[in-house]
């Protein structure tokens, strides 16, 4: 594959970049990590008008010409060194005799840096400022109308009563709307019961996939740290007239961006063999971070312990 266009390390000057193009290196090179300069392609093009230049008098007209015309001069008499653009701060090469021929490799780092939503082991919530694992046999979503699911199992199956698709396993986040005052227990004690009915009674357009919930109980509750921050989880385990039901659970804590609003996150992981394990929560659970920070964790016994 033929690396995109962008800035990487000169062949011939490695203390430089060389814009490539897609297709070759062009003569274009910057100072590697050089402050204040874009990673755009340069402009080989002209300069676009000065739409205020129709505001100059003739007068200012004449001498600005007359000092554009010294620097040109000037310039030449400098040698004829490469001359640095002024709108993306870099400079035209003049040929050498050995230009870099080859493309860059693909493992060759672009000005940007890169992205958590390019690590493939990761899956981003970029309004909640945090990450989450993706364990085997997970994936982030594809061809998902609900755009808060970050995460779900691999396929999809015949859902249990016959109708619609379903996945073994989905993972959504929310942030959520709380009262002043309201804690994370609070929050997570009230969610399960409509994260339950979402997730095995009836989905968003009124269809019963599993045949509708015939019992429920609390398996796990209790105080849990998720990305340093002190949290609370609800986990029921869930029975289906069809199908053999699965597990729900609602995990609350304080975002660590912004106004720190509460975070919603919700587990559904459907029973039996071709269910994801349970424990699959835990490892999520566990490796949630601050977006940037690969240093803060938690989960169920870290720190904070549970009480079921």
């Amino acid at each position: 594959m033929t690396p995109p266009p962008g800035w990487y390390p000169d062949p011939n000057a490695p203390h430089l970049e060389r814009w490539w193009d897609g297709t070759v290196w062009t003569g274009h090179q910057r100072v590697t990590g050089a402050p204040g300069q874009p990673p755009a392609a340069p402009s080989t093009g002209a300069r676009p008008a000065r739409i205020k230049a129709v505001a100059l008098t003739a007068a200012a007209a004449v001498v600005v010409a007359a000092v554009v015309t010294g620097a040109v001069l000037l310039g030449r008499d400098d040698g004829g060194g490469d001359a640095a653009d002024p709108a993306t701060g870099t400079r035209s090469a003049a040929p050498t005799s050995d230009p870099a021929t080859g493309p860059p490799s693909p493992d060759a780092s672009a000005a940007d840096g890169p992205s958590p939503d390019d690590d493939p082991s990761v899956a981003v919530d970029q309004l909640n400022g945090i990450t989450l694992p993706l364990p085997d046999g997970w994936e982030k979503p594809e061809n998902i109308a609900q755009d808060d699911v970050v995460m779900t199992t691999h396929g999809v199956y015949d859902c249990p009563a016959g109708v619609g698709f379903c996945r073994h396993g989905l993972v959504i986040t929310r942030t959520v709307t709380a009262a002043e005052g309201a804690t994370p227990e609070t929050l997570a004690e009230r969610d399960i019961e409509e994260a339950a009915d979402e997730a095995y009674e009836r989905n968003a357009i009124g269809e019963r996939l599993y045949g509708g919930i015939t019992s429920q109980r609390t398996v796990a509750s209790g105080q849990v740290a998720v990305a340093g921050r002190a949290g609370y989880f609800v986990r029921r385990l869930v029975r289906t007239a069809k199908g053999p039901g699965g597990y729900v659970e609602s995990l609350v804590f304080p975002s660590s961006t912004g106004t720190q609003a509460p975070v919603l996150v919700r587990f559904v992981l459907d029973a039996g063999p071709d269910g994801p394990p349970p424990s699959d929560i835990d490892r999520i659970t566990t490796g949630i971070r601050p977006i940037g920070d690969t240093a803060a964790g938690g989960g169920v016994g870290s720190s904070i312990g549970p009480s079921n």
